[in-house]
């Protein structure tokens, strides 16, 4: 939507920020360890393996510190055996968070995560509470210095994406999954740079925060679970207007 801001275009104008911060190859490794786990360690037979190692590179995450994730993944990295979860809840203002972690320890992670929404004016709920107001799908960023927004959604429509959403610098392409590596063909065929491919979770309606206070509250709460060691993904159903989302950022915490 035109002018709204969802917590995926939020990301992208984090991702900057999050690399400095040193969080990005970890959430890179999550992707490759949760890949690893559910597909094998070998790339040639496991595409979702492979694109979590493709944009690792991409990102100039250093060759050790993949294939020691692809070795946790499958389980022969030594250690605890890890475990990927999801946990489900609301944060203020009604806005419902999906959570996807990998963990070693279910019950730590559990009671961090209990008392990080507690303390953010949040609540974790039951299995299934609001897993249904997301679906699953195939997601792609695409540089706009790259493309016109035109020839790009004519390109995707034809491979089978479901939507276009421009954030700042990046298009978002959604599709259902099964258009996933049609997609990325299409791409690659019209040279055209992907910074980032992966399947996702995208909410099938929003919520509409029109408080810059409850947009900061919301923000706060997001930004903090993804900051969590374990956490590897989050993902959230608000929609906040560009104005509101300039009057929150400017509020203090």
């Amino acid at each position: 939507m035109s002018g709204h801001s969802h917590w995926a275009g939020i990301k992208h104008k984090k991702a900057a920020v999050d690399a400095k911060r040193g969080k990005l190859f970890s959430k890179l490794a999550k992707n490759i360890i949760s890949a690893a786990r559910s597909g094998g360690g070998d790339p040639a037979m496991n595409l979702t393996l492979k694109y979590a190692i493709d944009a690792a590179k991409a990102a100039n995450m250093p060759k050790d510190n993949i294939e020691r994730a692809i070795r946790r993944g499958t389980g022969e990295g030594g250690g605890h055996s890890i475990e990927e979860l999801v946990y489900e809840g609301y944060g203020p203002g009604g806005v419902a968070i999906l959570v996807e972690v990998l963990t070693d320890n279910r019950n730590r992670t559990g009671t961090e995560l209990k008392t990080l929404f507690h303390k953010r004016g949040g609540n974790l709920g039951a299995t299934g509470s609001v897993a249904w107001k997301f679906d699953r799908k195939a997601s792609f960023t695409v540089p706009t210095a790259a493309v016109d927004e035109d020839t790009l959604m004519a390109l995707v429509l034809e491979a089978g994406g479901d939507d276009l959403e421009r954030y700042d610098e990046v298009y978002e392409i959604t599709a259902d999954p099964v258009a996933f590596d049609g997609i990325r063909t299409a791409l690659e065929v019209a040279n055209l740079p992907i910074e980032s491919s992966e399947v996702t979770r995208v909410a099938n309606a929003t919520v509409e925060i029109t408080e810059p206070t409850t947009a900061r509250k919301v923000l706060a709460l997001m930004e903090a679970i993804e900051d969590h060691d374990d956490v590897k993904q989050a993902y959230a159903d608000f929609d906040i207007a560009d104005d509101v989302l300039q009057a929150a950022e400017s509020l203090e915490d």
